[in-house]
């Protein structure tokens, strides 16, 4: 890899500052994410609460940068990794310099929105309420939805799509008129302070998201266990956990071939992530109630975060 340049020195007009996207789970906060950024950090699927690691993206801009913060949807937890989850991204609302409010144009506001709502009603930081996926509804009814999700609160709303692309751009402008004028807090190049390792893991998790079917996905964690760099290929092995037997062997699939295709859309994706050819092993392993226990969650890298 690269060495990555010296942060230089900000113009006396540079605003920089963290922005932290939340919401109630699966209303696009990750495709949002990768969008502002101009390419695939976070991961995304349509399973609920995929994203489960305070995730920070980094963009800069001639006039400023923004460390983006992606974090889990806030919903009402059902075991300890979600009370872990929920807990962080909580967390985050009076830590940072704006907050973008992710609600889904699909559906009109709801319990989950309202909870959100009443959290950030409570917040010091500047709030702005995205209207994420305005590309599935018809014209008329843009309108009609937005003038709903004015009810939950007194902040300035921004119809866009993640998806196209359609309003992001008034999005991220007006973001950065929230930020205070300050430091590149990162070098320029950097797209996320996240080692590449998790990036792995979560691209690999990705694929099994995509892949199986009804409780697995919010069953299953994924662990990098080595990294060997040799001259043309790097080897990467990494474990999936899962909580029963019946789960390893749908994850597994007849003869190895759901693990095996899984593999190779991960491998292919993070072959683009190290821009480098890669030799991906992947193992499938058991970990009973691997949720509910406090020192296996730490042990897989969830945890209630300090800062």
């Amino acid at each position: 890899m690269e060495a990555i340049a010296p942060i230089p020195v900000a113009p006396p007009d540079f605003r920089s500052g963290f922005v932290a996207l939340v919401g109630r789970p699966n209303v696009g906060k990750s495709t949002l994410f990768n969008h502002l950024l101009g390419q695939k950090v976070a991961i995304t699927s349509p399973v609920a609460q995929t994203t489960r690691n305070r995730l920070r993206g980094i963009l800069t801009t001639a006039t400023a940068q923004f460390i983006f913060v992606d974090t889990p949807g806030i919903h009402k937890p059902h075991h300890r990794l979600g009370e872990v989850l929920v807990h962080n991204a909580k967390g985050v609302l009076n830590r940072v310099d704006a907050i973008v409010f992710v609600v889904d144009a699909a559906s009109p506001p709801g319990r989950g929105d309202r909870y959100v709502a009443e959290l950030l009603a409570k917040t010091q930081s500047p709030v702005l309420l995205a209207i994420n996926k305005i590309d599935l509804l018809l014209e008329g009814e843009r309108e009609q939805r937005q003038q709903a999700y004015q009810t939950l609160g007194p902040w300035p709303v921004y119809a866009c799509s993640a998806l196209t692309g359609e309003g992001v751009a008034a999005l991220q402008g007006a973001i950065e008129q929230q930020l205070p004028l300050g430091p590149y807090y990162y070098p320029p190049e950097m797209v996320t302070d996240q080692p590449e390792r998790f990036i792995m893991a979560e691209l690999i998790r990705e694929q099994i998201l995509h892949h199986t079917r009804e409780e697995v996905p919010h069953s299953v964690a994924v662990t990098i266990e080595q990294v060997q760099q040799e001259r043309h290929i790097t080897r990467v092995n990494a474990a999936i956990y899962v909580e029963r037997p019946s789960q390893r062997a749908i994850v597994i699939g007849q003869g190895g071939q759901l693990l095996k295709q899984m593999g190779t859309a991960a491998r292919q994706e993070i072959e683009t992530l190290i821009g480098g050819k890669i030799y991906l092993e992947l193992f499938v392993k058991v970990r009973p109630r691997w949720r509910q226990d406090r020192l296996r969650l730490m042990e897989l890298g969830y945890r209630i975060e300090k800062d």
